[in-house]
């Protein structure tokens, strides 16, 4: 029933203009503003719909974005030159950078302005 619908994903955030500023100016995605909500433009211009819930938004606990990169190193320097942090879980040793390195792809998490979990990971070809 559902094989053929050109399904998309979303989440929630508390503030619409921050959400918009964040993905658009600092991730530098493409973002379409509609309705009050936000379309994140990704994956080969697939819609990632984000939708206001204000005071009701819960950030969610798990990763709801990652995004491959080719050099971790580099987007990480690139993203906290914009103003991102990287997040330090406890019981994940991270680098100096917030890289976790241990095992698995090099990954480093961030937040949103809601307190979305994002990533930037290198992938092995």
């Amino acid at each position: 029933m559902l094989t053929d619908t050109k399904a998309f994903s979303g989440f929630s955030v508390d503030d619409i203009p921050k959400a918009k500023e964040f993905y658009g100016q600092v991730l530098g995605l493409r973002v379409t503003e509609e309705h009050g909500m936000l379309t994140l433009h990704i994956a080969g211009d697939r819609p990632t719909l984000v939708y206001p819930k204000g005071d009701q938004h819960v950030p969610a606990s798990f990763t709801i974005l990652n995004f491959p990169v080719d050099d971790i190193e580099k987007a990480v320097d690139d993203l906290t030159a914009r103003g991102v942090t990287f997040e330090r879980y406890a019981g994940f040793g991270v680098d100096d950078k917030g890289i976790f390195r241990g095992g698995g792809p090099l990954i480093a998490w961030f937040k949103d302005p809601a307190g979305n979990v994002l990533s930037v990971l290198e992938l092995d070809d």
